[in-house]
């Protein structure tokens, strides 16, 4: 496995991969490797004749007051982690080189972005996009592999990737969970014995919601409340939002008439989870 810290040596990299009529399977990352992420790059190392990781702590979609400074990083054993999943290239750009002084171009998805997380964490999805607009022309992808334990970044990326005419395939997969039933996230290394027990909500309020929804229930303003019901039980755990929305739109629904995705945030002390899960009546 190669590691590559340019964007000039990536780019001729991949431009020679591509020359020779391979195909490039694309992971983009931010370090920290859990079951989650090897999961994509098993997925990528099935389906292309090259994979490549991108390794990028993004601080554009970081707010001020997030967890930029503290979040995860080891760098060395993700590298081990890597070679062991088959990966050809690990891109480890400095933030220097991936934002040269000057950088003020933003990409900027209208509508998906605002809502959901995008509304808890302003400008989240414009440093998403951004950075993942510059990967995709970086490394010129024939596929690129994301999970829907992120939901939301996955329909604000497959928008952009539409509007903006990229030449690529967008590739999702399932949400890896834990033993204990919590979404897999870099994030959940912070939490306490006692938080992460508390965080189980997310799941267990998730699974009631689907309960009802097969029993009949179709009023969302219903579901809603029984997920809060379900949450407000952990003393722990601060609720951001309870949405139930269509899945392409994000926009909320009343009524459940097709599939809709069910998505939730929450604070557990100063650690924020996210989780969600579709659904068809």
């Amino acid at each position: 496995m190669r590691t590559i810290e340019t964007i000039g040596e990536m780019q001729n990299s991949a431009l020679s991969i591509r020359t020779e009529g391979q195909s490039i399977g694309l992971v983009p990352t931010m370090g920290a490797f859990h079951e989650g992420h090897l999961s994509l790059m098993r997925a990528a190392r099935a389906e292309n004749d090259r994979v490549i990781v991108s390794l990028f702590v993004n601080p554009v979609q970081f707010s001020p007051n997030e967890d930029l400074d503290r979040y995860p990083r080891n760098l060395g054993r993700d590298i081990e982690l890597a070679q062991g999943e088959g990966v050809d290239i690990l891109f480890v750009p400095a933030v220097e080189e991936i934002y040269p002084k000057g950088f003020c171009t933003q990409v900027t998805v209208t509508g998906l972005s605002d809502r959901l997380c995008g509304e808890n964490r302003p400008g989240h999805f414009q440093g998403v996009a951004t950075v993942v607009a510059k990967l995709f022309h970086i490394i010129l992808p024939h596929r690129a592999y994301f999970g829907l334990k992120d939901y939301q970044q996955s329909v604000v990326i497959r928008r952009m990737v539409e509007d903006l005419n990229f030449n690529l395939e967008i590739i999702t997969l399932p949400t890896v969970r834990e033993p204990d039933s919590l979404a897999m996230s870099s994030r959940n290394a912070y939490l306490s014995q006692e938080e992460r027990t508390a965080a189980r909500c997310l799941k267990e309020s998730l699974d009631l919601a689907v309960q009802q929804i097969e029993g009949g229930e179709r009023n969302a303003g219903a579901l809603r409340s029984s997920i809060r019901e379900r949450i407000g039980r952990e003393k722990e755990v601060a609720i951001d939002y309870v949405s139930i929305a269509d899945p392409e739109t994000l926009q909320e629904v009343s009524t459940l008439t097709g599939e809709v995705v069910i998505a939730l945030a929450v604070r557990i002390g100063e650690t924020r989870l996210i989780d969600n899960q579709l659904v068809i009546p």
